[in-house]
């Protein structure tokens, strides 16, 4: 057999039927719903069908949450707690697993896949929200499906589509002082833009991926989406199996062994080739911040605002200019010490046990600037509980910070009480969109210990400038 990539080998192992025009039929292993499953299984409903696999599927309500601190059932309006409740009443008569609101393993569902062990190397994953790429991390094949392909999954545990091209990006370097593994996505994402990866699945390598833990290994492969990927892929190696083994949904006993020995042949043959490769030398690279309203637009937090015709690409610049108008921004203007009203720590991207402890590190001992609303919500109850249990949401709440929920939070909007129409924020989340955070909110993507530092000196600035 000729060499194959992690990406051939877990597809391969998964395709039931070439159906022609390039397109193929693969097995599921694990489906998840998150606020979509009210759709996904209304259309199985019209179509008076039943779940395949009801043991394979999981249920969750993450970005409808009122995330506020001390929340009951009750989410941010009446259309989504009815939404909420068709999930759940649904789920119970398809015998679906769902994850209720107060469940001790409740969060975002990239976040607790990951937790439970339901996420394996290996494995097809597929959830329907985009950034389910975030368990690549696993060496899983993870993609999001919309509303219909969730009806699919759900009444064939199968799933129709075209094999992807596929793209390794190789990290070499040592990220500088401050540096975190969302400024290295952010800095590959800037460098070759949001749409490098159409069509490709990416597997994510080299010596700075070696140095990381699982939770920044999931923060990378959670932007694999904005750098425009299928998805995104990190080969399971000793750091994947002492993390999962011993959780829920991980094999035990002679199936752990077993399992290990099938996951250590997946990494990339040797010999292997790939449709396209790209390398990024991180060396010495700078904390990271977006100046935009996509990913791509990006520099370093000691760079200044670009000028739209300095892009060649008649795309890339018509949005410059777009996003400058909306963030308010001119060419020139420098991101260091740009004063903010909002800062952010959560999201699927950067709201694990690593992400908080980074910021509450920062935060110790000092206070969030007058003027800033500053919010921490946890991606998941089991991150919750044990941020607490270190003391660290003592940190948050001394520094001036809301200590939150579990959930999606301003990710989404899914707030009550959310930034002000043109209020500037700096998030850890994934996305910067118009309005993504609130109508009319300028949002600044960075690393959670520049919000935590940016939220200290109420604007833009390093966690390293507060420590010289």
């Amino acid at each position: 057999m000729r060499p194959r990539t992690l990406v051939e080998k877990v597809w391969d192992d998964h395709v039931i039927l070439d159906l022609g025009d390039g397109e193929q039929l693969l097995h599921v292993d694990r489906h998840w719903l998150n606020d979509n499953a009210y759709n996904a299984i209304d259309g199985l409903d019209r179509r008076a069908l039943s779940v395949r696999n009801p043991e394979l599927t999981f249920a969750v309500i993450d970005h409808l949450l009122d995330t506020r601190p001390g929340r009951t059932y009750a989410t941010g309006s009446a259309s989504a707690q009815e939404w909420a409740e068709g999930t759940r009443e649904g789920c119970a008569r398809h015998g679906i697993t769902f994850i209720d609101i107060g469940d001790r393993r409740h969060g975002i569902s990239h976040v607790i896949s990951a937790e439970l062990g339901a996420t394996l190397p290996g494995t097809l994953l597929v959830c329907t929200d985009s950034h389910t790429c975030t368990n690549g991390a696993f060496g899983a094949y993870a993609c999001g499906v919309g509303a219909f392909g969730g009806t699919q999954v759900l009444a064939t545990q199968t799933m129709i589509a075209r094999r992807p091209q596929t793209m390794r990006v190789r990290f070499t370097g040592s990220p500088g002082p401050g540096a975190t593994p969302k400024d290295v996505v952010l800095a590959l994402i800037g460098r070759f833009g949001a749409t490098a990866a159409l069509g490709h699945a990416v597997e994510f390598c080299g010596p700075v991926i070696d140095r990381m833990t699982i939770e920044e290994r999931m923060t990378i492969c959670n932007m694999g989406v904005e750098f425009g990927a299928a998805t995104a892929m990190i080969a399971p190696d000793q750091t994947t199996f002492d993390y999962l083994e011993g959780r829920d949904y991980a094999p035990t006993g002679p199936s752990w062994d077993q399992a290990v020995a099938y996951w250590r042949t997946l990494p990339t043959d040797q010999d292997a080739t790939f449709d396209r490769e790209l390398t990024l030398d991180c060396a010495d690279m700078e904390p990271q911040i977006t100046w935009g309203t996509s990913p791509e637009q990006v520099v370093p937090i000691g760079g200044a605002v670009p000028d739209p015709s300095s892009f060649e690409d008649p795309g890339r610049r018509r949005a410059a200019e777009r996003a400058l108008q909306y963030m308010g921004l001119a060419p020139g203007d420098p991101l260091h010490g740009l004063p903010i009203q909002a800062a952010f720590i959560g999201s699927c991207t950067n709201a694990r046990l690593d992400d908080l402890r980074a910021a509450a590190a920062v935060l110790r001992g000092r206070r969030v600037a007058p003027g800033v609303h500053a919010t921490c919500v946890p991606g998941s109850a089991s991150t919750k509980r044990a941020a607490e249990a270190e003391g660290l949401d003592r940190i948050f709440i001394e520094a001036g910070f809301t200590w939150g929920e579990a959930g999606c939070s301003l990710c989404m909007t899914a707030v009550v009480d959310g930034p002000a129409p043109g209020a500037r924020i700096v998030s850890s989340t994934n996305r910067s969109s118009e309005g993504r955070q609130g109508p009319g909110v300028r949002a600044h993507l960075a690393s959670p210990v520049t919000v935590a530092a940016s939220a200290v000196a109420g604007q833009i600035v390093g966690a390293r400038e507060l420590t010289a």
